[in-house]
């Protein structure tokens, strides 16, 4: 099953349509490292990263472990482990997975340029909570929490998220 997400700010599950948040440089092919766009294409679901000290283990067939203090994303070309969660304090550049928002109390890790990773052709890219006012993203793909779980408890290792595909 594809996951669908249109550059309107809509994404499509069985039939569900739900507002989404995307990146604030649009949605776009050529997605670079820091430029804010929602990388088109369709990705596979990878894995469910969730704060345990602020929700439920999330209902999913997806593999599924936890958010700790030490867990950060690398998002620096220059490292060995770019685009790969990593224990911080991390030497190169990186994003905090354990935020004081609840952006990230459960993100879903897309197969967006991680096999291999290509320096500099963007890192980070997940599905997550979005804020209230569905603001936009660093180029991630946001829904509500409600929306979120919903998905979750639909998808398995088999399903795509297809950002921007082609309309019917």
């Amino acid at each position: 099953m594809d996951i669908q997400v249109y550059s309107c700010g809509l994404l499509v599950v069985e039939g569900r349509v739900v507002r989404c948040a995307l990146g604030h440089g649009g949605v776009r092919e050529d997605k670079r490292e820091g430029d804010g766009r929602t990388p088109t294409g369709r990705f596979a679901l990878r894995a469910v990263l969730y704060r345990k000290d602020r929700v439920m283990r999330p209902e999913t067939h997806l593999p599924v472990s936890t958010i700790g203090p030490n867990d950060g994303w690398c998002d620096d070309p220059s490292e060995p482990a770019y685009n790969k969660r990593v224990i911080l304090p991390h030497p190169g550049g990186h994003e905090t997975l354990y935020r004081l928002d609840s952006l990230y109390d459960i993100v879903v890790t897309l197969g967006y340029n991680d096999d291999p990773p290509i320096a500099s052709k963007g890192s980070a890219v997940f599905m997550h909570i979005a804020r209230d006012d569905y603001s936009t993203t660093e180029g991630c793909v946001a829904v509500a929490q409600t929306d979120l779980l919903t998905i979750l408890a639909l998808v398995g290792p088999e399903d795509f998220l297809a950002i921007n595909p082609p309309r019917l």
